[in-house]
């Protein structure tokens, strides 16, 4: 019997995490088509599974081609603007674009991975987003962002230079590490 519970035990840990990770994709691209579905083909007299994502992915790629266009660039520029200079819209505006840019755009920011030295004995993995905090008349620190475990929120330290160790990892490891609890190994050094 206690055979029986052993591989039991050892397929559940096997498919469970197979489970859940299809299972949350599944149910997010679902909800994500519906809505899609909904808005851009509510006309249609009948639903193609898919066919809202689809849309909205050759939406998104005709977008980023206009967007590199050099005639459409002072129009998107405008645009832009006008929603920074927004009151109340440029803030959650403004706080999103950097935040996406900072994963995916030119002004990578999560590309220093360190340890930040919280206290005595507490370590904590996170990333250098700026070096020089001069603008808000704080000398000799610097900001690092500290990722939480198994959600997509984090904290902002003010931490002293010399409290800082930085990392000789590739960036996506070491974020993947801190998103895991530590649970998931840095491969590559």
């Amino acid at each position: 019997m206690r055979l029986i519970l052993i591989y039991f035990f050892r397929g559940l840990l096997f498919i469970l995490p197979i489970f859940a990770t299809f299972y949350v994709l599944i149910v997010i691209v679902n909800w994500t088509d519906d809505r899609l579905h909904s808005l851009l083909f509510s006309w249609a007299p009948f639903q193609v599974p898919g066919l809202g994502i689809i849309s909205a992915f050759f939406m998104i790629v005709i977008l980023g081609y206009a967007v590199s266009w050099t005639i459409s660039r002072p129009i998107f520029s405008y645009f832009e603007n006008l929603i920074a200079r927004t009151p109340l819209v440029k803030i959650i505006y403004t706080a999103f674009k950097d935040f996406t840019e900072a994963f995916v755009g030119k002004k990578k920011k999560f590309n220093r991975p360190v340890i930040v030295n919280l206290m005595e004995g507490v370590d904590r993995v996170g990333f250098i987003t700026t070096d020089d905090l001069s603008l808000l008349g704080i000398e000799n620190k610097i900001a690092v962002y500290c990722p939480h475990s198994y959600n997509f929120s984090g904290n902002l330290f003010l931490v002293d230079s010399n409290k800082i160790t930085p990392l000789d990892v590739n960036p996506t490891d070491a974020m993947k590490f801190a998103v895991s609890a530590g649970v998931t190994q840095i491969e590559s050094l």
